[in-house]
């Protein structure tokens, strides 16, 4: 295997010039620079990034950490993120959240990372805390946590959540149904907070009894869907979690024979690219993800070159309604 010590006899040279050379170092003049990189063509030598990170202290890796990677919406994340990440030098690896905040922690250190998106990050997560007192840069993406501050970029849910439940009211629904997220997400708390105040403002609530609550995903949307389209007096709108969980509603209205919207109304929240397929057309809460996921990237890079005396940024990106196929006025029963 050749070695850089191989190009730097080759070139005559010693080898952290080799070294300083493949890095386009000032300090090395053109020509050397030019000599060691013909020896390093001539012996097929490809430097070594392990190496490199040893010799400057840093990887020029940063991890995106998320629970799960079935869901499309980190699937339609990473590539912008991935691609703003790399136009800044970085290489993006994605990492799953399993165990306790100290496994997770020590994970995630022991990969050799610059630093880390928290993408699917709980109110009440230690893990921040841990990243923090263990000295790794951190930025929240899309959740956060209220255990500790940092750097973040979310939707801003009031606005688009705002406009869809008076939407929906304006077309005469009264009965709301929902199927809720986790408690513990700062997304599902914030956007379960308007609806309830909007309904709130025309006389209306959301009882338990037209409430489901579980994992932000497509059983979560199928089981909850069907519990509240069983129920005796079934709501004639489901205000869903995010888009992944209207999928499951939609299905669950399907296998039950119901129509959307004809017989019941679902709606979504994120404007995924599958809400646009012609065979759902979901109405839902749209945002700028792509934007908002190289944002993010752009942040964890300015804080680690910034280091942490520099005050926290949180920015923000509004949200609005788009409505499709799926919501209708209240149907006649």
């Amino acid at each position: 295997m050749v070695t850089s010590h191989d190009v730097a006899r080759l070139a005559g040279v010693s080898q952290p010039t080799v070294s300083r050379a493949l890095r386009d170092s000032p300090k090395v003049s053109v020509l050397t620079r030019q000599r060691v990189r013909e020896a390093a063509t001539a012996l097929g030598y490809v430097p070594s990034d392990t190496g490199r990170a040893l010799s400057v202290g840093r990887t020029h890796r940063v991890g995106l950490l998320v629970t799960d990677l079935a869901n499309q919406f980190y699937t339609h994340t990473i590539a912008p993120m991935h691609h703003a990440l790399e136009s800044l030098g970085y290489q993006l690896v994605l990492l799953t959240e399993e165990g306790d905040s100290d496994r997770v922690a020590d994970r995630l250190l022991s990969t050799s990372l610059d630093g880390a998106l928290l993408a699917t990050t709980a109110t009440d997560s230690l893990l921040p805390v841990r990243l923090r007192d263990r000295g790794l840069p951190f930025v929240y993406f899309n959740r956060r946590a209220t255990t500790i501050e940092a750097d973040s970029v979310e939707v801003e849910a009031r606005s688009g959540m705002r406009e869809l439940t008076e939407r929906i009211l304006d077309l005469g629904h009264t009965r709301v149904g929902a199927v809720l997220g986790p408690v513990n997400a700062s997304t599902a708390s914030n956007r379960e907070l308007v609806l309830r105040e909007r309904l709130a403002l025309r006389g209306l609530e959301l009882p338990d009894e037209l409430a489901h609550r579980g994992d932000f995903d497509f059983e979560t949307g199928f089981s909850g869907a069907r519990r509240l389209l069983e129920l005796d007096e079934p709501p004639t709108v489901i205000v869903c979690a995010n888009d992944v969980v209207a999928y499951g509603a939609f299905n669950a209205a399907r296998s039950l024979g119901r129509d959307v919207p004809g017989e019941v109304s679902i709606v979504g929240f994120d404007d995924l690219p599958e809400t646009r397929w012609p065979l759902l057309q979901i109405t839902t809460v749209a945002f700028d993800l792509e934007a908002m996921a190289r944002r993010g990237a752009q942040l964890l890079v300015d804080r680690m070159r910034a280091g942490a005396d520099e005050p926290y940024r949180h920015e923000w990106f509004p949200s609005h309604l788009v409505e499709r196929a799926t919501l209708g006025p209240v149907p006649v029963r």
